[in-house]
């Protein structure tokens, strides 16, 4: 609100009467369009007025869209929201059009499952307006939540290099880059075993990267690489986000796979880093809760190693081993 003075208010009545002046201001005060600011006093005269005034704002006349919402609307789409902020749908309005207009016209094209990016360009002609910009507003102020639209989030597929299609196999998930160009290597210059196992297929797991790209393994997957008779290994940094994310991926998906720690590149880890004097210091903020899946599957002496490793606040990543390792 903007405050006034009576002075301002009565500039272009200042050749009237102060009577006329006064019912000026009384119809100003019952169209609402002022109020008083008691705080500033009257003016001293009879009838009296206050000396300044809040210059208020016209009420806007939303019937128009009140009778959009109550009768134009999908009878999917809930009104309770819009016809309590009509303010809102105003600003909200061409976007809930759309979505009205394709549940009117296209509902059956929500029997089949799209991607987030996909059903958001059908519906509003912007393949983020799901993810990044309002579209989750205005489907939640419709009553309506993303599952009603039937659809699916992508993940990044797969990096992966097969060196035979021949099952069962073992296929080994790499947490980082480094080892899985090296692995890669050496199986590409004639090798067929990495750690005296023979390995089918490498899989590059970029980090945490894996938890949602291994959620499509089965349905993206080549066929041999999804043979029942194959068994999946997983390698990673020596510290406690690399054995966090072993153990998250085996709990997500340990109803379909069992993912196994690559014993012997941990060992020769191990190994390795005994020779040297010190080891980098475990970086900050790593989530340190960590379950005993993935040391279950060592000896105690190994895991003795490895526990001493992490208590010292320190790392073996997996970048100590190179092709002249395996």
């Amino acid at each position: 609100m903007k405050r006034i003075s009576l002075e301002a208010l009565l500039r272009t009545m200042q050749d009237q009467s102060y009577q006329e002046q006064y019912e000026y201001i009384r119809k100003l005060l019952e169209e609402e369009k002022i109020k008083p600011v008691k705080a500033s006093r009257t003016n001293g005269k009879k009838p009296a007025l206050y000396r300044e005034y809040w210059i208020l704002e016209e009420k806007k006349d939303y019937s128009e869209y009140i009778e959009e919402i109550k009768y134009n609307f999908s009878t999917r789409i809930s009104v309770d929201y819009y016809l309590t902020h009509p303010d809102v749908y105003e600003t909200d309005r061409p976007w809930v059009l759309l979505l009205n207009e394709y549940l009117k016209e296209h509902k059956d094209a929500l029997k089949t499952a799209e991607s987030l990016n996909e059903r958001s360009f059908e519906i509003w002609s912007r393949e983020k307006f799901l993810d990044r910009e309002q579209g989750k507003k205005i489907l939640n102020r419709c009553g309506l939540g993303l599952e009603f639209l039937n659809i699916y989030r992508t993940t990044e597929p797969l990096a992966y290099y097969t060196h035979t299609r021949n099952t069962p196999q073992n296929l080994l998930i790499l947490e980082n880059k480094d080892p899985f160009f090296s692995m890669r290597s050496h199986l590409l210059s004639g090798h067929t075993e990495i750690f005296n196992m023979e390995m089918g297929t490498l899989i590059y797991g970029a980090g945490k990267g894996i938890l949602r790209s291994f959620q499509d393994f089965d349905l993206c997957a080549e066929p041999y690489m999804t043979d029942s008779g194959n068994k999946i290994f997983y390698f990673g940094d020596l510290d406690y986000e690399g054995i966090g994310i072993y153990e998250n991926l085996v709990e997500r998906f340990q109803d379909r796979w069992e993912i196994k720690p690559f014993i012997p590149a941990y060992e020769a880890m191990l190994n390795k880093a005994d020779r040297l004097e010190n080891l980098p210091e475990t970086k900050e903020h790593q989530n340190r809760n960590i379950t005993s899946i993935f040391f279950s599957y060592f000896s105690n002496t190994t895991v003795e190693k490895m526990q001493a490793v992490l208590q010292n606040e320190r790392y073996v990543p997996q970048e100590i081993l190179n092709r002249a390792d395996f």
